[in-house]
């Protein structure tokens, strides 16, 4: 995966949590984001892998890297990860000397990333 996003300070965040929320709110949140995530990365991909040229020829994609795309849930399920585990996909995010980037990672992080900021807030006020 390229990238990751981290949030420290979990002691002063379960702290404020238990008198707010459960842990069980939290769990939830997680995950469902992460989906939300994982989803909206599989669709970015479609719409941005759409092919390419090799030696004169037009080349479909396959889908490897759609699929390649899936969700795990750790650390009793206060930690999501997702991304594309393709061995190439790093060369599609960020382009090469000869490819120009074919970015389906980090808009749709972006905008995860807000929600899940968003989310997480209202269950800490």
């Amino acid at each position: 995966m390229a990238r990751s996003i981290q949030i420290k300070g979990i002691d002063k965040l379960q702290k404020k949590l238990r008198k707010n929320a459960t842990m069980a709110d939290v769990k939830t949140v997680v995950k469902t984001n992460t989906a939300e995530l994982t989803g909206a990365m599989q669709r970015e991909s479609q719409t941005v892998l759409t092919g390419h040229m090799e030696g004169g020829k037009f080349v479909k994609p396959t889908g490897a890297t759609k699929r390649s795309i899936v969700m795990e849930i750790a650390d009793g399920g206060l930690t999501g990860k997702t991304g594309p585990h393709t061995e190439y996909s790093p060369y599609l995010i960020y382009g090469t000397r000869f490819m120009a980037k074919r970015d389906f990672f980090t808009p749709p992080l972006n905008r995860q990333k807000a929600k899940f900021k968003s989310d997480m807030g209202r269950l800490v006020k």
